[in-house]
C-alpha cells in the first residue's frame, strides 16, 4: 500500500512537472481587427485578455487554450467610433462583454522553419459561438511563450452589425498573445 501510494505521488509531481500551464500577458499581447470601411482598412484593438493557456509542444493532445478579452476595452482611437460599436447596434456590450476563443484541437504543421501549429476551435462573440481554424507560431522566449496567428471572420455570423454597402463583412484578425509561465 505504502509502494502504491508513492508510486502515485511521483506520478502526480512528474505530470504536474510536465504541464506547462501560461497565462496571457495583457500589456505584452496584441488583439488588433480591420476591416474596410468606406473602402479604406480601419481597425482597433481589444485588451483585457484572460484565461489559460496548456502548451506542450511534444505532447499537443494535451495542449488547450481558452482565452478571453473584454469588449469595453476596444479601441479604434475614435471614442466616438469606440461607443457606437460597445452599443447594442454592434457588440452590445451591457449583454455580451466578453469574446471567448476556446481549443478544441492544437495540431503541429507541416509548414516549412518549424514553430507552426494548426488551431481547431470556437470564437463566442455577441452571444454566438462558431467554429474557427488557422495556423499560427509559437516561439519560445525563456520560460514564456509569444503565439502569433492571423484569421478572417464575417461579422455578420456573429450578428455584429448589419449588412452595409459600406462596410465589409469581413474582419482580420490578428493575435500577438505573450503568455507568461505560471
Amino acid at each position: 500500500m505504502i509502494k502504491f501510494a508513492l508510486s502515485f505521488i511521483l506520478l502526480t509531481y512528474y505530470i504536474q512537472g510536465k504541464t506547462q500551464v501560461y497565462m496571457p500577458d495583457d500589456a505584452g499581447s496584441k488583439v488588433h481587427f480591420s476591416i474596410k470601411n468606406f473602402g479604406i482598412n480601419t481597425g482597433g484593438d481589444l485588451h483585457g485578455l484572460k484565461g489559460n493557456i496548456n502548451f506542450i509542444p511534444s505532447s499537443l493532445i494535451k495542449s488547450s487554450l481558452n482565452v478571453s478579452v473584454d469588449v469595453k476595452t476596444i479601441d479604434t482611437d475614435n471614442g466616438t467610433r469606440d461607443e457606437h460599436l460597445r452599443s447594442s447596434s454592434y457588440f452590445d456590450e451591457e449583454n455580451f462583454p466578453t469574446i471567448v476563443i476556446k481549443s478544441t484541437k492544437i495540431d503541429k504543421t507541416n509548414k516549412i522553419g518549424g514553430g507552426w501549429y494548426y488551431f481547431t476551435g470556437t470564437l463566442t462573440m455577441h452571444g454566438i459561438t462558431k467554429s474557427i481554424s488557422f495556423p499560427f507560431t509559437a516561439t519560445s522566449k525563456n520560460e514564456d511563450y509569444l503565439f502569433t496567428g492571423t484569421f478572417d471572420i464575417n461579422r455578420l455570423d456573429f450578428g455584429v452589425g448589419s449588412n452595409s454597402s459600406v462596410l465589409s463583412k469581413t474582419v482580420k484578425v490578428s493575435l500577438s498573445v505573450l503568455a507568461r509561465k505560471r
